[in-house]
């Protein structure tokens, strides 16, 4: 479910060694994922590159903010050079399952909307279709950050994710709806086995008010129901976010000037 809180890139290119500096909420930082995915699209191009990321969710809760942040960083780079935005998808997908931060985040985002993928990997390999829905999002972080990393080089937690993950995928093609979307996550959550005691309180209560499921992989919840009142019951176990689905996917919001260097 791609939703309207997410990340913004700012990126400058300038001749140099091809040094890359990624700057985070205002913090210089490792960002690993970013960094290869820039160095992917930079290839042996000379240029020292300098972005600076602004992440509307925080980081380690599920919420996808290394692929968003990585994608939207390569794509800045890809209008830079003046390269197709497959480029940045391919870039940002492969750092992702390289760093071991996420599988399918990047394919996701490649669209935006609710989607559906049925089979793995970012176009043209990857089927991707849409949920027609709209609903009110409510977010909400009940702990601290959960290591996607630890998750995904975990043998025994692998075989169950991919397990039921793959009975889930089934049932969702029968019937790709919101309701069933909810529905499946819910199972997912309990039968995955991934969900902390804080979660699972916070899914129970929530659900007074309408589905509600954990956020893959973090301390986090997501409902569609009644907005006002999930938030309102989540609130006091949380920081919470209101959001709405996001249907253009990731965009260039202001471009560099026609004409002007790299």
């Amino acid at each position: 479910m791609c939703v309207n809180l997410g990340a913004t890139s700012t990126l400058e290119a300038l001749p140099g060694k091809g040094e890359i500096t990624v700057t985070i909420d205002g913090n210089e930082e490792e960002a690993p994922v970013t960094r290869s995915a820039l160095a992917k699209v930079l290839g042996k191009k000379k240029l020292d590159i300098t972005v600076s990321t602004e992440l509307d969710l925080p980081i380690g809760q599920g919420f996808g903010t290394s692929a968003s942040g990585s994608l939207s960083s390569a794509h800045a780079l890809t209008e830079v050079l003046d390269l197709p935005f497959n480029v940045a998808l391919r870039a940002a997908h492969e750092a992702e399952i390289e760093n071991h931060t996420g599988l399918g985040d990047v394919a996701a985002l490649s669209r935006g909307g609710i989607t559906f993928r049925k089979t793995e990997g970012i176009p043209p390999y990857g089927r991707i279709d849409r949920i027609n829905a709209e609903p009110d999002v409510v977010l909400c972080v009940v702990g601290g950050p959960i290591n996607t990393r630890e998750i995904l080089t975990n043998h025994n937690k692998r075989r169950i994710v991919t397990q039921v993950g793959r009975e889930c995928v089934e049932k969702m093609a029968s019937a790709p709806t919101l309701s069933n979307l909810m529905r499946l996550s819910r199972e997912f959550m309990k039968r995955s086995d991934l969900a902390t005691k804080e979660v699972e309180e916070a899914v129970r209560a929530a659900e007074d008010f309408g589905p509600a499921s954990m956020v893959m992989l973090g301390n986090s919840v997501f409902t569609t129901g009644n907005a006002k009142e999930q938030q309102r019951v989540l609130a006091e176990r949380g920081k919470t976010y209101k959001a709405k689905v996001d249907w253009r996917g990731p965009r260039i919001l202001v471009s560099s000037e026609p004409g002007t260097e790299p």
